[in-house]
């Protein structure tokens, strides 16, 4: 009974969490979306987000790789960062929700952190900018990602047996350093390839 009781405690936290994370990723991608449309209005438009050379927007949105399915990708995280909030607010209000569901749920976090990661690749090494607002999209994910496979395992929604569980409590609280060394990995591949901070400095 005490097991089930833990089980289906409402993850205050956690939602608070997917909310915050959701709603950054929702205002990038909306920003993001709000510049593009600007420069199909006007291709003389300068996007708010050209800071530097290095530091710009407008060479991603412009490329192939802005427009990966035939559309701006912000697109995608206007209609995709919902999710996060929607559930977040649904567990504040005392929603809960089958296993079926968080494995559908961690599956698209999955999805978001595959292409979340290619976009990086692309953005470092073949376009060479750092787009501040996709920095935001990927500051969001990452964690996103983190949080949700591990709420899952904790909480058995992949029917792990009762060891796996323990495991997953106990790394739980250190989520956030998994994701700061995954946000020092792409820190570390920018200045390797682009010499990231010495220009960000330069603007300053």
């Amino acid at each position: 009974m005490s097991e089930q009781t833990e089980t289906y405690r409402r993850p205050i936290g956690f939602a608070v969490f997917l909310i915050v994370a959701g709603l950054v990723g929702w205002y990038s991608a909306f920003d993001l979306t709000l510049e593009k449309i600007q420069t199909l209005i006007n291709p003389g438009y300068v996007p708010s987000c050209n800071i530097s050379p290095l530091v710009s927007c407008g060479p991603n949105m412009a490329s192939w790789q802005g427009s990966l399915f035939g559309f701006p990708n912000p697109v995608i995280g206007v209609a995709a960062f919902v999710a996060p909030i929607v559930v977040g607010v649904a567990i504040l209000a005392g929603a809960r929700f089958a296993k079926w569901f968080w494995v559908l749920f961690n599956l698209g976090m999955a999805l978001a952190l595959v292409f979340v990661i290619w976009l990086i690749g692309q953005s470092i090494f073949v376009l060479g900018t750092l787009c501040p607002y996709c920095m935001l999209v990927w500051l969001a994910v990452i964690p996103l990602f983190l949080y949700v496979t591990a709420f899952n395992l904790k909480h058995g929604h992949f029917g792990n047996g009762r060891a796996s569980r323990d495991v997953a409590a106990l790394v739980y609280p250190w989520i956030w350093l998994l994701a700061i060394l995954g946000y020092l990995v792409v820190v570390v591949m920018a200045q390797l390839r682009l010499d990231a901070i010495t220009s960000i400095l330069q603007t300053l």
